[in-house]
């Protein structure tokens, strides 16, 4: 794990460096990098593989500006990441959390593709019950560590509702034990979840923001698990047809981690996102 200091404080990340395209993999709240632990195997040798911990609360880092915990902040911490990491040409890849699409909107030049999967769209923010959950946790004094103390316990993990609907096909425990880990040893991480919790955009940013991405015009995979609980099915076709260049592949046998549910399908849309670029270009 490396480590970059930006304007709102230290980010870990891990980078393949390949000296192909460039994949930028952003992950969901209380999950890390190992999100894509399972894809990277499956894409081609020479495309380079960049995966921050964004401080979505499985952060070790803690912020040194703690106001910068919020969706738009975490946005803006991907492009400050892309401009220190120099990384051009880059394909934009989010799952689950949707708040790069702040990002997206005001199309930085650096981004030139990206894939939306299973994520945040419209006004699913929070989403389902583990967002209202993490929420309601963030108002309430002592809920978020109590949380954290029971995401020690398999019954929690796996729980209808929690993440039990967002990992349709379990994975090892000790992931999942690495993801819950920080919040309930950091009070620091505890305080940054807090703080992004509380900073949902408000249902008249969200519609803004989704008038916005009809001006975004470049390749955008939409995938979408077709038995998502929390990310509604028709999110993923009305995504689509939203984006002027967006186009729809849907995944079967998963929910919101994709990544971890399907992966070899979800490699091949990405690497067909790549050549579409690639016949489109030529």
């Amino acid at each position: 794990m490396r480590t970059v200091d930006l304007p709102a404080g230290p980010l870990a990340y891990e980078d393949s460096d390949g000296d192909g395209p460039v994949l930028l993999l952003l992950h969901g709240v209380m999950m890390d990098a190992t999100v894509w632990d399972r894809v990277l195997p499956l894409l081609p040798s020479d495309v380079r593989c960049v995966r921050p911990v964004l401080p979505l609360g499985s952060h070790r880092i803690p912020l040194r500006r703690a106001e910068m915990a919020t969706h738009h902040g975490a946005a803006r911490m991907v492009g400050d990441l892309m401009e220190v990491l120099d990384l051009r040409d880059v394909t934009l890849v989010l799952n689950d959390w949707g708040g790069a699409q702040l990002l997206l909107a005001e199309r930085p030049e650096r981004v030139t593709r990206a894939a939306l999967v299973a994520c945040e769209a419209f006004e699913n923010f929070p989403p389902g019950v583990p967002g209202r959950m993490i929420a309601a946790s963030a108002a309430i004094p002592g809920a978020m560590l109590l949380t954290a103390h029971l995401q020690r316990f398999q019954w929690f993990q796996r729980a209808p509702g929690a993440w039990g609907w967002m990992l349709k096909h379990p994975v090892p425990r000790a992931v999942m034990d690495r993801w819950f880990e920080p919040a309930r040893v950091y009070p620091a991480v505890r305080r940054d979840l807090r703080t992004f919790a509380a900073s949902t955009p408000s249902r008249t940013e969200l519609n803004a923001l989704t008038e916005r991405l009809r001006h975004v015009d470049i390749p955008v995979l939409v995938a979408w698990a077709i038995e998502d609980r929390l990310m509604p099915r028709e999110h993923g076709a009305a995504l689509a047809e939203l984006l002027p260049q967006g186009y729809l592949v849907e995944i079967a046998d998963s929910y919101t981690v994709v990544p971890l549910d399907q992966p070899a399908l979800l490699a091949g849309a990405l690497i067909g996102l790549l050549e579409r670029e690639r016949e489109e270009t030529a």
